[in-house]
């Protein structure tokens, strides 16, 4: 507005954080003839020298800001190096007077973080962690950063981001760690700048001490449990597994590809999209080429939980003894956590009594609060108490003799758990996992075959191959001895329905996967060039048979009539005859006084016709 003459500037710095506002606060006064002074001497922005003196001014100013930030960055990470900086510990960490850290000493802290480690190495998955600690009202304990007590602990529900929090956390690990995190630009939400951090992964943290305290597992097995978490996403380009899920297809995530080394994907087919089949579509996802190769989920589990089974055979009764184990292991576990739980809430009611006990009887203004709060912990406890009564009239501490006999016949019946209505497709594939590593598929190496190699985790590998549906018998597994065997079938003189059923019952399979019908071979036979074999071989039938007996054409001549009025005699029964199988030629019997009156017969209907007529 024209009305100021000089502007006063004693630290520079303030304005060059980033330089941007001293260079307009430079043009601002280089506009209007304003004039900028310091505690030295009057500058004015429109002398070209005394403006690049202010801009030099500004310029150190941030350079000294900048390389203070870095000396005490440098600074916090030469502590953080000898791991001397004081760093935030979640809630089953805490300081000692020493400044070290120790184990909380809640034993009701220290139990529940024990159960949820406990849980994913039984597990696998920290979802079903946190299904667990739901299903059994156990909560987590949380350590709030913001509040009017930041160091209490609380107690929230467990959900899937506290499960991860407690188990990606290297300090619970007995690890202390600096700058697992980093900002990395930001971005405007609502008119509001929000800056973005970004994990920093394992082999780019800046301090990472091993063994620098106490923790609740080893650092062996929290790398074994980052590696778990990264496998369980589904990412079958990466090579992940992917937890088990609810889907029919019993290799989900550790089906392999035999030609490319890919991890196989699924899909489903058929009317109602119930049918898994696994394929591996690389090829056509990157160079838009046609698939790898793709086969029908459903055979290749079935061949796999029969070897599965059979190699689980010799340990039934190890695995019924260690099912018992793990039961009774789990009961005393959760009767450890209810145990705490009640002692917690009788500490909470004993201490809210004391408090109302210790107000003056007069200062009711004080009393009635600490009454009602008292009351609420009586509540509370007594909820807690009818939830343990409840808890243990449904789960027994001990195991009686007769359910310890059930449940150890029902470990050794390893098929019937297996096969049970109950159990569900996400538990099997956890079972499977537990016993094999990998299977590699690959349906074009055999014809007509599926073969695949299992990956125990032992170690072993183990080689197998599957009768796999075919479109056409050009890629049949064994066409050759199928064309033999229809070829001995039909010289022995069966029909084709004969010659089927045969065949399905040697376990011979059709070309789709179905059994055999009389079609099949007919067809079969047409393609091969194989007649249908007679009582006199291939050649025509003669008038009389070696026995004697007439044939419909040999009948037909002697009675003078055609071979269908013959047909027609054998069904009304004016003549027998007799068929080696269906489809064989006739074998009548005539004699002299059968044709005679069968002639009289047939002359006396011609001469009715023709006075008809």
């Amino acid at each position: 507005m024209g009305n100021a003459g000089l502007v006063i500037s004693l630290d520079a710095s303030r304005l060059a954080r980033n330089n941007r506002d001293w260079h307009q606060l430079l043009d601002l006064c280089s506009l209007f003839g304003v004039n900028i002074a310091d505690g030295e001497r009057l500058y004015d922005p429109c002398a070209y020298h005394d403006r690049l003196l202010l801009g030099l001014s500004g310029i150190m100013s941030e350079a000294e800001l900048h390389q203070i930030r870095q000396r005490l960055h440098q600074g916090e990470r030469q502590k953080a190096a000898r791991g001397e900086l004081r760093l935030p510990v979640p809630a089953g960490l805490a300081h000692d007077r020493a400044g070290g850290i120790v184990l909380n000493p809640d034993e009701q802290v220290q139990a529940r973080l024990i159960l949820v480690f406990a849980k994913f190495r039984e597990l696998h998955s920290a979802r079903a962690v946190m299904r667990y600690l739901r299903k059994n009202d156990l909560p987590l304990p949380v350590r709030p950063l913001m509040g009017p007590a930041p160091h209490d602990i609380m107690w929230r529900e467990a959900d899937s981001s506290r499960v991860l929090s407690i188990l990606q956390n290297p300090a619970y690990a007995g690890a202390y760690v600096y700058g697992r995190c980093r900002a990395e630009g930001g971005r405007v939400r609502h008119d509001v700048y929000r800056p973005k951090t970004v994990k920093v992964p394992i082999a780019d943290w800046e301090v990472c001490l091993q063994s620098a305290h106490s923790g609740y597992i080893d650092w062996e097995e929290f790398m074994e449990n980052q590696r778990l978490l990264a496998n369980n996403i589904n990412r079958y380009k990466a090579g992940h597994s992917g937890v088990p899920r609810k889907g029919a297809a019993l290799l989900q995530g550790i089906a392999v590809c035999g030609r490319c080394g890919r991890r196989m994907s699924l899909r489903y087919s058929g009317p109602a999209g119930n049918y898994p089949v696994y394929t591996c579509r690389a090829d056509r996802d990157q160079d838009g080429g046609p698939l790898c190769q793709e086969g029908r989920a459903l055979p290749v589990d079935a061949h796999v939980e029969s070897i599965l089974l059979d190699a689980l055979k010799p340990d039934r009764i190890a695995i019924a003894i260690a099912a018992l184990g793990q039961i009774e292991e789990e009961t005393r576990q959760l009767e450890r956590q209810w145990a705490l739980r009640r002692e917690r809430a009788r500490y909470e009611t004993e201490r809210a009594r004391r408090q109302y006990d210790a107000v003056e009887p007069e200062n009711r203004l004080v009393a009635r609060s600490l009454e009602r709060g008292w009351e609420e912990k009586l509540r509370a406890a007594e909820a807690v108490e009818q939830d343990y009564e409840r808890w243990r009239s449904d789960e027994p501490l001990v195991l009686s003799e007769s359910d310890r006999e059930c449940l150890q016949k029902l470990g050794e019946d390893l098929p019937g758990i297996w096969y049970a209505p109950s159990t569900t497709s996400a538990e099997r594939k956890g079972i499977l996992r537990l016993i094999i590593d990998e299977v590699v598929l690959d349906q074009r190496r055999l014809r007509g075959q599926v073969w695949f190699k299992i990956l125990w985790q032992t170690g072993a590998t183990s080689e197998h191959s599957l009768q796999r549906r075919v479109h056409t018998y050009a890629n049949y597994i064994d066409i050759e001895r199928l064309r033999e065997r229809v070829t001995e079938l039909n010289a022995d003189g069966k029909m084709d329905k004969e010659i089927a059923a045969t065949l399905n019952a040697e376990g011979f399979v059709a070309a789709r996967g179905c059994a055999f019908k009389g079609e099949n071979v007919w067809l079969l036979r047409t393609r091969w060039s194989i007649p249908t074999v007679k009582i006199n071989g291939i050649g025509a039938n003669p008038a009389r048979w070696p026995d004697g007996t007439y044939s419909v054409q040999g009948a037909a001549a002697a009675l003078g009539i055609t071979p269908q009025v013959i047909f027609d005699y054998l069904a009304r029964g004016w003549v027998t005859g007799r068929q080696l199988t269906k489809g064989q030629p006739w074998q009548i019997e005539l004699s002299d006084n059968q044709i005679s009156t069968l002639r009289a017969r047939i002359a006396r209907n011609r001469r009715s016709r023709k006075e008809a007529s």
